[in-house]
């Protein structure tokens, strides 16, 4: 199918494509009617929860600062790799958790697989650096840790974005 024989809409509604009219401004019955207190799947810019530090891009500047350290690491070369890679990783990780974290809590965008799996990555990261646990224990151990973790973080979601379960 061409672009031509697709269906064309203006900010008012259909253009007609033979005669160059404007079909008019929409009517009613072409109008989406918005459900009242239903809240929308499509979350908005204009809804996205500001930092407590708000004019001051502290995430993003985190963010910037890990990936320079990153792409230094590679590039400086042997010695410093380790410990650069590691700040750099460190930094936009916890930059990240901290935004999703935001953005689950006010109820613009769910995270919960991301904050799930976090969750159980802490948990589990220790025990099995501190302790001598099997590491087949510890993988059903994680799975559990974030089935719990996922379920309790849908719910806060849910009840944060109005009876949601995901929002895109």
């Amino acid at each position: 199918m061409g672009k031509r024989s697709r269906k064309r809409t203006g900010p008012r509604g259909p253009v007609a494509r033979s005669t160059g009219e404007d079909a008019g401004p929409a009517t009613s019955a072409r109008a989406p009617k918005a459900h009242v207190g239903v809240p929308d799947r499509r979350a908005r810019k204009l809804e996205a929860p500001k930092a407590p530090w708000a004019p001051v891009p502290i995430t993003e500047a985190a963010i910037l600062v890990g990936m320079v350290c990153i792409v230094a690491g590679f590039v400086v070369g042997a010695g410093s790799v380790g410990p650069l890679l590691v700040v750099g990783f460190g930094l936009i990780s916890v930059a990240s958790l901290e935004l999703a974290v935001r953005e689950h809590r006010a109820g613009y965008k769910s995270h919960s697989t991301v904050l799930a799996l976090a969750v159980a990555v802490v948990v589990a990261a220790p025990l099995y650096l501190l302790t001598g646990i099997p590491g087949e224990v510890l993988l059903i151990l994680g799975a559990a840790i974030f089935a719990a973790a996922f379920g309790g973080l849908r719910r806060v979601f849910a009840q944060a974005s109005g009876g949601l379960g995901f929002r895109a």
